[in-house]
């Protein structure tokens, strides 16, 4: 939604009065110069639908979803909208009658099954503690949910407490924006939005209220512990190539030529860990290429990853990674394929490639619109990676924060394609992530970078930019 738009909609829910100034208790305990009261909009079904079709909207085409759930009880006519116009199905969360002298009891309604996606729906957050207390069951009952919308983000610390319990908030608006509107058009004073910015300074953190079931928060292990751990050899050097450079970038070398793709090594290789290639688009490829890629990579200490995504039986892998034009297991240290064929597809790989060492990563999720890696397709990845630790070193994930089977070991590594400095998307249904949401929302470790860096002007700079970015997400999400 751009500037324009989303000053129109401010205006509009003030002319229905969903803002109201004065003296309110919350329901997170604090008392608040300003309530937003967007019940109001059920008596403006224009309004109403406006408004939930731009929460459907905020979601990333990078993080489908199956089912909406609306956060009882004043989101439920959001979701309800939202659930019609884009022909998505519904559950809701409500209260059951469980017997004469006893509490109702709050229920899933509706039809789902476990490994569904769901999509919260909420109509403001403070602490974010209504979304927490919605979610928790949800994934009680096998539900994923990975992504809140919500219209107003009063933020004191909603976002953050969402994070934590591997939520990602998406909002239409804050009461910053709103405040901003408000007072450009003279619907409030300045002295009432100065008040209301102090209480906004003065409460930026406010805690979930005791009793909401909070998901502890798993602190990051440090990659030398995580080095330790690791069984396949290929993954412990990856981990110990990240901390030598301080770097946990990789870049996508999608070019189509042996010449673009060496010069492109040597201007990155310095912030890398690790390059990404597709040799099956290079045009001039010669048998002598892998030999030469090898070198750059040895003299930067780069790994090279081969984004082959194998998807065939034992048999004729074992023969696409060893044989062929390509020879993919003499020169690649680190290839990925996906579980479709079942476990014979890492037998087949692993047969060839544990001997000289390399190591592999199981595709668990896709950046691209409508892609089906996600549930049950996930969970396979994860076993399959555990029953293979000798040889499986990590996964191809977007959003493993959000995922209900997760890896024993934090030896595994996740490394998420589709990042740039700006999130969106593009006309072929790539969709990008920034760095900070991938490491610290996320939950990933490796920043794979494509056309940010190999469109850049200057790709060695813009390499150094990422690195710096991208290292600086995994320390903050270190404490």
């Amino acid at each position: 939604m751009d500037a324009a738009a989303m000053e129109s909609l401010i205006l509009e829910l003030h002319a229905v009065e969903a803002y109201k100034f004065g003296t309110f208790v919350l329901k997170s305990g604090i008392t608040s110069p300003i309530y937003l009261d967007l019940r109001v909009l059920v008596s403006h079904p224009r309004l109403l639908s406006a408004v939930a079709n731009l929460l459907g909207s905020l979601v990333p085409a990078t993080s489908p979803y199956d089912l909406l759930c609306g956060v009882p009880y004043t989101a439920l006519p959001f979701a309800s909208v939202l659930s019609v116009a884009r022909s998505v199905p519904m559950i809701l969360r409500r209260y059951h009658e469980t017997g004469a002298g006893t509490a109702p009891a709050m229920r899933t309604q509706g039809s789902f099954r476990a490994g569904d996606t769901v999509l919260i729906v909420e109509d403001l957050v403070t602490s974010g503690a209504s979304v927490i207390e919605t979610v928790a069951p949800l994934r009680a009952e096998g539900l994923l949910v990975a992504d809140a919308v919500v219209v107003v983000d009063r933020e004191q610390g909603g976002r953050e407490n969402l994070a934590a319990n591997g939520v990602t908030l998406h909002s239409l608006m804050t009461l910053t924006e709103v405040l901003a509107v408000l007072v450009r058009h003279g619907k409030v004073t300045e002295e009432k939005a100065a008040e209301v910015k102090r209480f906004l300074d003065a409460n930026r953190t406010v805690a979930v209220p005791p009793g909401t079931p909070v998901k502890p928060k798993v602190a990051r292990m440090p990659l030398a512990e995580r080095a330790r751990l690791a069984v396949n050899p290929m993954g412990r050097r990856l981990f110990e190539v990240m901390e030598a450079k301080q770097s946990n970038l990789c870049v996508a070398a999608d070019v189509q030529t042996r010449k673009e793709l060496l010069e492109l090594a040597k201007k990155v290789g310095p912030e890398i860990c690790m390059l990404k290639t597709h040799v099956n688009i290079l045009s001039d490829f010669t048998p002598d290429f892998g030999g030469k890629l090898r070198s750059v990579a040895e003299e930067h200490n780069f790994l090279i990853f081969e984004d082959r995504k194998f998807a065939d039986i034992g048999n004729t892998v074992t023969m696409q990674y060893e044989g062929g034009i390509f020879r993919i297991s003499d020169w690649a240290d680190i290839v990925n394929a996906h579980v479709v064929p079942g476990p014979g597809i890492v037998d087949g790989i692993k047969l060839k490639g544990l001997p000289k060492g390399r190591g592999l990563l199981l595709l668990a999720e896709m950046s691209s619109a409508g892609n089906l890696a996600q549930g049950d397709y996930t969970a396979a990845a994860v076993k399959f990676a555990e029953q293979h630790s000798d040889f499986v070193m990590g996964f191809i994930s977007v959003n493993p924060a959000s995922w209900l089977a997760t890896p024993s070991s934090p030896a595994f590594i996740h490394a998420t394609p589709g990042v740039q400095t700006v999130a969106g998307g593009d006309a072929l249904g790539q969709q990008y992530n920034t760095p900070c949401s991938v490491i610290n929302e996320r939950g990933s470790d490796i920043i794979i970078v494509g056309r940010g860096i190999i469109k850049a002007s200057n790709p060695a700079e813009a390499a150094r930019e990422y690195r710096i970015k991208g290292w600086q997400a995994y320390q903050t999400s270190l404490s």
